[in-house]
């Protein structure tokens, strides 16, 4: 449970500190899990209670300038350095202090404008944040992250998704281009984004979603991500077939889930 717990923290914090980096940079989350996991097993060793990645110190490293890895490396060295010769002063601390910047930096990430944000991207965004934190907060972060999942499968089934395309995406590659048929989703395209990565970001590559019932936000905003990364070192990824959808819930914004349009 706290393996799980830790790493969907971990997975959390990396999606939402990307959001903040000003360089918009990526972090790999493979890279964060598997060293979040060696010191996880090295603490438990020697007795020490699990860690995860912080969204904290890591909004901080940001707010602070820092760019490199320095900043997280002197960061966690400063904070063993007062583990080690000044625990007593670090004591003297007041709860109220250390609360209310942990206040801060969650009025950060879930400001009010954030809901006007989901909300111009459609109702089925804002309708998912809002059970994740009710969920979250009257419970726990798991049965919160796992309310906001059910709920959107629940959506995609309604909207026409088959249970199989939920979690398996038929993926075809012929040459420079990736074909999709039943669903392009969030819980089935990390397959399919790795076929489209096996491409150098100088090529030119080609996403048909054209036999798709359905392409939601989180696919939507990963091509839109991918397309600048390609762009940004001189190649091209275009999506084919994205003009015979429609935004399925009627909102206007380029990000929005886009459902098959039936002529």
């Amino acid at each position: 449970m706290f393996a799980l717990v830790g790493s969907l923290e971990a997975l959390l914090t990396v999606k939402a500190i990307d959001m903040l980096d000003p360089y918009k940079r990526k972090s790999n989350s493979n890279k964060d899990l598997i060293a979040v996991g060696i010191g996880n097993i090295v603490a438990g060793t020697l007795g020490g209670l699990p860690m995860i990645s912080e969204v904290a110190r890591s909004s901080a490293n940001v707010s602070n300038g820092g760019k490199t890895r320095w900043a997280n490396f002197f960061h966690g060295f400063y904070i063993l350095l007062f583990l080690l010769f000044a625990v007593s002063f670090s004591d003297l601390i007041p709860k109220a202090a250390l609360a209310a910047m942990l206040i801060g930096v969650g009025w950060k990430l879930a400001h009010p404008k954030e809901f006007g944000h989901m909300a111009k991207i459609g109702a089925d965004n804002i309708a998912v944040f809002v059970v994740t934190i009710i969920f979250t907060l009257s419970t726990d972060l798991l049965i919160g992250i796992g309310a906001g999942i059910l709920l959107k499968l629940i959506l995609h089934i309604a909207r026409g998704v088959t249970l199989s395309s939920l979690f398996n995406a038929k993926t075809k590659v012929e040459g420079n281009v990736v074909r999709v048929e039943g669903a392009a989703v969030f819980s089935n395209f990390i397959k399919v984004k790795n076929q489209i990565l096996k491409f150098p970001y100088t090529d030119d590559v080609v996403f048909d979603v054209r036999k798709c019932v359905l392409v939601d936000h989180t696919v939507i905003e990963t091509l839109h991500h991918l397309k600048i990364d390609f762009e940004n070192e001189g190649g091209h990824l275009t999506i084919l077939g994205l003009d015979e959808f429609k935004n399925a819930h009627g909102s206007k914004h380029h990000l929005s889930t886009k459902r098959k349009h039936h002529k």
